[in-house]
């Protein structure tokens, strides 16, 4: 069933986290809702503005909440905007009817990030949807290669002091928080700072979301569960189970083309992956 975002936070607590599963088109949806249905697992769906740039925001907004409508039977799920990187991709999610949606201005000055955020959360709150903020910066692999070429990782993590000004200010309902976690298949080389993470945990109280989730070992998503991570993102993991699906299909018959056909072992691909990971995000 397709429920608020806040409802979806009331099943998360420090012994579960809540995955936010990114995805593109019908087929990851499908794959994505046919795992958390198998698990009965509550979840997140959600796009990113290049999905958005990719699809069309009504037509990818459309695609989820009917998929979730019409097929998720008792367990609930929900739709977020990933990543928005402008005030106008965000009011326009929020005006189509993304229950929640993250305003990431990150890149910008904590000044700058605070007036933007604001603005976002305002404009959310008014309207009936939920806003996530972020403080620090998580890149991606040329993130990690920078770490690797010894620039300090302690510049672009999430600064504990900077925690409650930047939550009181802003309004927001949930934070994304950089310790160490990186967009792609990566995660820094001294692991998360969960040292870090507890000093955030202790400043607010507010959901904190975790990015970057398909790189990060098991053993430490579960120690950052029990810190204080309430949401974790992952899209990775679901592009590499709907490679390795299409792979699977041509290896078995090189002749298919049934789209239908070629695409569904790719379908069942990402929805074990989905399945894979609630059981990791478990305590």
């Amino acid at each position: 069933m397709f429920v608020n975002f806040s409802k979806i936070l009331d099943f998360s607590s420090n012994k579960r986290a809540i995955p936010a599963f990114n995805t593109i088109n019908l087929e990851t949806t499908q794959g994505i809702i046919a795992g958390a249905l198998k698990a009965q697992a509550p979840i997140i769906i959600q796009t990113s503005e290049n999905v958005i740039n990719y699809a069309g925001l009504s037509t990818i907004y459309n695609i989820i909440k009917t998929q979730i409508e019409d097929n998720s039977e008792d367990v609930a799920m929900t739709l977020h905007l990933d990543h928005g990187k402008s005030i106008e991709v965000v009011k326009k999610a929020i005006d189509i009817g993304y229950p929640s949606v993250h305003m990431d201005a990150s890149a910008f000055p904590i000044e700058d990030n605070i007036k933007m955020t604001r603005e976002a959360c305002l404009y959310a709150h008014e309207k009936g949807a939920m806003c996530q903020g972020e403080l620090g910066s998580i890149l991606g692999k040329e993130g990690l290669i920078k770490m690797q070429q010894g620039e300090d990782i302690n510049k672009i993590m999430t600064n504990p002091e900077q925690i409650e000004e930047f939550v009181a200010k802003t309004e927001i309902d949930t934070l994304a928080i950089s310790i160490g976690n990186i967009h792609g298949f990566f995660v820094a080389d001294n692991g998360l700072d969960l040292e870090r993470l507890k000093k955030i945990h202790e400043k607010i109280k507010i959901p904190i979301v975790l990015h970057g989730g398909s790189g990060i070992p098991e053993d430490q998503i579960k120690e950052a569960i029990a810190g204080g991570i309430r949401i974790i993102n992952i899209d990775t993991n679901l592009r590499i189970a709907f490679r390795d699906g299409l792979k699977e299909s041509f290896n078995l018959n090189s002749d298919l083309i049934d789209p239908r056909k070629i695409l569904q072992p790719a379908k069942e691909a990402i929805s074990e992956k989905v399945i894979d990971m609630i059981n990791q995000f478990t305590i």
